[in-house]
């Protein structure tokens, strides 16, 4: 039979409809990208004049800013979904909010290699993209303008990738989304109540069930979301207590590329080539608040990074833009019992 399930932190609910009895070979599809020659391709090395200038980079020794010899390179994207300059102007007419459209679009380019993906590049690698990722979150975080910072990462034409060449995105807002807000808003409340993470407690219970727990490294915990409202979603915890994924410490983002790389290729092997999105959810800007100089306070003591991984093997439709409810025809446990046999089957992979 069907079963409701109910998130227990941003309390939405999901349909498991587990009896359709989908396998991991009903979904195996080969993801559509953009195929553009790497010669071609304006994030490839040699082209560097063919994007804005970087912001940052990681780079071999010697190389100069804006010509190749760049391992991880960081520019404004061109084509910004937000103009970095200029005010906020906040005003309203009765019930209408606005603000320009201030904030900043900028894109990692993970890597030199045109056909690449994090399953393939060396853990090592993955690891000098997590650290763009943090250096870039807090260069950003010095302007308070921006409230809140979004890392992701579309793979595939599905998951609403334009380029095939790795990158990921990070767009800096001058408003925290709902959707983390609700989460933040719910630690929050969590904390208050009982002086407790609920993300930590949440990974405990998991760790007490031991049904959705895919992997668990040194440092790290990969979770199928209790009410995931996608076949094959995971979550990627540290499982010590954390809120900021800009503060983490090398030890972590080198255990973090490891787990990243043996649990995407897993996924691979099941599914073949799904497109994806990975989105990285990170403590907002602690910037003041005029008025509220306690605004996002406990920060430090309730709220927990994470990434969420989600595969685009199904498609959101009309029962779920009128309800908010997803459909999901594969139980998190399934998804947990195949992974760990497949990752089981699967030598260490960390290099």
């Amino acid at each position: 039979m069907p079963e409701l399930r109910k998130d227990p932190i941003v309390q939405r609910w999901v349909i498991i409809a587990a009896e359709r009895g989908q396998r991991p070979s009903d979904f195996r599809v080969e993801a559509s990208t953009v195929e553009v020659n790497p010669k071609a391709c304006p994030l490839c090395p040699n082209n560097e004049e063919r994007t804005p200038p970087e912001v940052f980079s990681i780079r071999l020794d010697g190389s100069k800013p804006n010509t190749p010899g760049w391992l991880v390179r960081v520019v404004p994207n061109k084509f910004p979904a937000l103009q970095l300059d200029g005010d906020l102007n906040r005003r309203g007419l009765g019930l209408f909010d606005m603000m320009n459209g201030i904030g900043a679009h900028e894109v990692v380019i993970e890597t030199p290699e045109h056909n690449s993906d994090w399953d393939t590049m060396p853990a090592e690698q993955l690891q000098r993209v997590f650290q763009a990722f943090q250096a870039r979150l807090n260069a950003l975080k010095e302007d308070s303008r921006f409230r809140y910072l979004l890392v992701f990462r579309n793979y595939g034409v599905q998951a609403g990738a334009s380029l095939s060449h790795p990158h990921s995105q990070i767009i800096a807002l001058p408003i925290v989304p709902q959707l983390p807000k609700e989460k933040l808003t719910s630690a929050r409340q969590y904390y208050l109540e009982k002086e407790r993470c609920i993300f930590c407690d949440l990974i405990f219970q998991e760790r007490e069930l031991q049904k959705r727990v895919v992997m668990e490294s040194q440092h790290i915990i990969v979770l199928s979301p209790f009410a995931a409202r996608f076949p094959y979603e995971l979550h990627f915890f540290p499982s010590h207590h954390s809120h900021d994924f800009a503060q983490e410490s090398e030890d972590v983002l080198r255990d973090l590329a490891v787990v990243m790389k043996r649990v995407l290729t897993a996924v691979k092997r099941l599914l073949g080539q799904p497109a994806y999105n990975f989105v990285l959810q990170t403590a907002p800007n602690p910037v003041p608040r005029p008025g509220r100089p306690d605004y996002w306070g406990t920060l430090p003591y309730d709220y927990h990074w994470h990434l969420e991984f989600i595969p685009r093997l199904t498609r959101v439709a009309g029962f779920e833009w009128g309800t908010g409810f997803y459909i999901n025809p594969v139980s998190p446990e399934a998804t947990t019992e195949v992974l760990r046999e497949t990752l089981a089957a699967s030598p260490d992979e960390v290099g």
